[in-house]
């Protein structure tokens, strides 16, 4: 599969994720057949922010609820303002009840 066909189904799964809700990379990974690459789904939220339609890739952290993607937003703090938008807790950089918040792609989404 070509990279660019990872990256468009990553930016399908995470706008899937609902608002107030965050997963990680190697969930999304995991969901599309691929555990072994959350490093390549990092990277595709490095890019997701020139994607229209909008991927909201502030929903997307480490399996420890770190926001290690911040550093690709406009600015240092805009990841963990639009997770605070949302009603979503963050301290040192970290989601606060992240097993409450969590959102599995594998369990919400339901193959038919």
């Amino acid at each position: 599969m070509a990279e660019k066909d990872f990256f468009d189904m990553v930016y399908q799964v995470v706008r899937l994720i609902p608002k107030g809700r965050v997963t990680s990379y190697g969930a999304i990974a995991a969901y599309l057949g691929a555990k072994t690459s959350s490093r390549l789904v990092g990277y595709a939220m490095n890019g997701a922010h020139q994607i229209k339609p909008k991927v909201p890739a502030h929903r997307v952290v480490n399996r420890n609820g770190l926001l290690t993607g911040k550093h690709h937003f406009e600015t240092p703090f805009q990841m963990q303002e639009l997770l605070e938008k949302e009603k979503i807790k963050v301290k040192n950089d970290q989601v606060q009840d992240f097993k409450k918040v969590y959102w599995d792609p594998t369990s919400e989404l339901k193959l038919d």
